[in-house]
């Protein structure tokens, strides 16, 4: 597979890993210029695997949230077909064991908010372990292989009473062959937890009918008796995730997540989850302002496309004291004719929305309506989106995988007049202001971005003048001054490096 160009698009640069059905390449999505992950299926496999492999494809791409790795394409033949794959670079969870208190409910959190998302999409995973689960280098968990999903509307491939999964991570219903629903993948999140804070499995045998018996039959050891240093809390939540019968365990994987975070009682957001930039007066805890009864509600907009995550979260900062939603928005156009009926506080705003999108908008909101604070909520983590997202004049940025108490303060911390950088942002902003940033992205002007963004999106020099109203010649003598300036040789590698550096993003493309 090393050198090959599968639709001609995707060239193979190297194998990242091979299973018993499938192997992964590292590859390079020649149109859109990004590396991606192919994974081939290997052709002496069954027809059902073939089948699982399909359907690993129709489950993905279902599915679109932060913490799940995202499918972008489809390709290859009956006898070999492969998935081009979201390509995470970070470390699987089972690197991560023993973990602290602090990241099992930060990485259980995330495992529990991606699995509510799926399940309200009719979707169980069924194979959730930490080898599925992947942890970038900011922090943020990408959950893989929905090979063995199944949805309410697909027809199951395997009899019932086969087992499907792996043994040490499987429910007791599916130890038994028996139906499932979403409390399947709940019990089997609570055994990676379980493995993440112990540093051992909660039920472990060389013999698997001995191990299956153990999932049907044998209750955990708690695990302060293995780990003194975890939350009695904490425990609480890992033991009803294990719970034998579906019904004792948690009704959703939404109300894991919230249970994990109260595991932890935290007071507030600690300065390491979020870092607050005073811009104006210091001023005394926020919370005895809050309480006082002559202080309206802050008025808050959402503009988000994800209508499930955005109408939950507008339900939760509803019920929050001090807090009122007045309106919600699907994409930029919406949002803007939201702010001019409402008038809002704050807005909440997701920076890719179809349309017109979260960065587009920001600098008109700015200038139109310079009082309403914008707290960027995304689930973008790089840093190109980042600065250019508070170069537009955002007030915040902190992403989707925040917990709600840290957004809950950073709602009012953006509103009182802070600069609100989350958890995983800080960091990246500061290494940024440490490395003083990209020289380029300081002298570009807008005709030259314009230039390599119609170059990256493959047009001639005469395409490009004609999309932006000027004579060719400006065009040519322009590009040689970009090539110079960018210490390239080819408009090829001229895009190359504008996307890698941030100069432009991959979304400009598609505007352009």
């Amino acid at each position: 597979m090393i050198g090959q160009k599968l639709n001609n698009r995707y060239e193979i640069l190297e194998l990242v890993g091979e299973g018993a059905t499938a192997a992964v390449y590292r590859a390079m999505d020649t149109r859109l210029e990004r590396i991606v992950a192919v994974k081939s299926l290997l052709p002496y496999v069954d027809n059902t695997t073939r089948q699982r492999f399909q359907r690993e494809a129709l489950s993905a791409a279902q599915l679109n949230h932060p913490n799940i790795m995202a499918i972008y394409d489809v390709g290859g033949d009956e006898r070999q077909p492969f998935l081009v794959i979201e390509y995470v670079e970070g470390r699987p969870l089972y690197s991560f064991i023993p973990a602290t208190s602090q990241d099992v409910v930060n990485y259980g959190r995330q495992i529990c908010l991606a699995l509510d998302y799926a399940h309200n999409q009719g979707i169980i995973h069924r194979d959730i372990k930490p080898a599925n689960i992947h942890i970038t280098s900011s922090g943020q968990v990408k959950i893989m292989d929905f090979g063995l999903a199944i949805t309410g509307e697909m027809k199951r491939l395997t009899a019932l009473g086969r087992i499907i999964g792996t043994p040490a991570y499987l429910s007791p219903e599916q130890a038994q062959g028996l139906p499932l629903t979403s409390q399947t993948d709940i019990y089997s999140t609570g055994v990676v937890l379980y493995e993440l804070v112990t540093g051992v499995l909660p039920f472990d045998a060389d013999d698997i009918s001995v191990l299956l018996l153990q999932q049907v039959k044998k209750s955990p050891k708690p695990p302060r008796e293995l780990a003194e240093h975890i939350p009695p809390e904490l425990e609480s939540v890992i033991l009803k995730a294990l719970a034998k019968q579906p019904e004792a365990r948690f009704e959703t994987a939404g109300d894991m997540a919230d249970a994990l975070l109260a595991s932890l009682h935290p007071a507030a957001p600690t300065e390491d989850a979020a870092v607050r930039i005073q811009t104006g007066p210091l001023t005394e805890d926020l919370a005895p302002a809050r309480d006082e009864a002559a202080r309206p509600p802050l008025r808050v907009a959402l503009a988000d496309d994800h209508r499930i995550l955005r109408t939950s979260l507008a339900m939760y900062l509803d019920e929050s004291e001090g807090i009122e939603v007045v309106g919600e928005a699907d994409d930029g156009h919406q949002a803007l004719e939201l702010l001019r009926e409402k008038q809002p506080d704050v807005l909440l705003l997701d920076l890719n929305m179809p349309g017109i999108g979260g960065l587009e908008i920001l600098p008109q909101i700015r200038e139109t309506w310079p009082d309403i604070k914008v707290l960027v909520l995304s689930g973008r983590d790089e840093d190109q989106y980042i600065m250019r997202a508070l170069r537009a004049g955002a007030h915040g940025y902190i992403l989707k995988t925040a917990g709600e108490r840290e957004l809950i303060q950073a709602v009012f911390d953006v509103a009182e007049g802070n600069l609100i950088l989350g958890r995983g942002v800080a960091e990246r902003v500061v290494q940024g202001l440490m490395g003083g940033g990209s020289p380029n992205a300081k002298v570009l002007g807008e005709l030259e971005r314009a230039i390599l963004i119609g170059i990256a999106a493959g047009l001639t020099n005469d395409q490009i003048a004609e999309r932006l109203r000027i004579d060719p010649q400006i065009v040519t003598e322009q590009l040689m001054q970009l090539l110079d300036r960018l210490g390239v040789k080819s408009r090829t590698e001229a895009s190359l490096v504008a996307l890698r550096d941030g100069l432009i993003l991959l979304e400009d493309l598609h505007n352009f």
